[in-house]
């Protein structure tokens, strides 16, 4: 049987836990954005044909500095692409011919947003889409093909139809 003074010490030792990851879940909550909470940024908006495993709170990058972060995505009912909304950090502007492109952190790895800043004198404004865009690379499908590429089938498929063609003539005429 535990005394007084045991149990004191259990309820301290939870209370001190329990205010620890209190602590934790503030921070995480107030930086969860990755561009100050959202706050004093600008949204830019693409459309992907495929956004793989792409998610909110992903990095946006400009050569390989992050600059912002990915908002929300959500499936345009009507075109039925992924619409995919940037938070920008608003010290950074972007040239209105940037590219937009999805990749790979590595071959297990996240993905994140990559803009490539184009060469146009004006810049996006906010709320602003993206004209140039590539979607997500399916890697495992890639890696697929090449492992097992789908042969075998191909070439008799492209081949010319058969027509019937004249008799060999015979190579020993007279019999044999």
């Amino acid at each position: 049987m535990a005394g007084k003074g045991e149990r004191w010490a259990e309820t301290g030792v939870g209370a001190v836990v329990l205010a620890a990851a209190a602590g934790f879940l503030i921070y995480a909550v107030g930086h969860a954005n990755g561009v100050g909470g959202g706050a004093g940024g600008y949204d830019l908006v693409a459309r992907f044909g495929d956004v793989g495993s792409l998610t909110a709170g992903a990095d946006v990058r400009v050569a390989g500095v992050k600059v912002g972060s990915v908002s929300s995505i959500e499936l345009d009912p009507k075109s039925y692409l992924a619409k995919a909304h940037f938070q920008i950090q608003p010290q950074i502007k972007v040239p209105s011919d940037s590219t937009v492109k999805i990749t790979s952190d590595g071959l297990l790895g996240g993905q994140h947003v990559v803009i490539a800043p184009g060469g146009a004198p004006d810049d996006m404004k906010p709320g602003a889409e993206f004209q140039n865009v590539q979607g997500a690379v399916d890697l495992f499908g890639l890696i697929g093909q090449v492992i097992r590429p789908q042969g075998g089938s191909a070439p008799a498929a492209t081949a010319p139809a058969a027509t019937p063609a004249a008799p060999a003539a015979d190579p020993y005429p007279g019999g044999h």
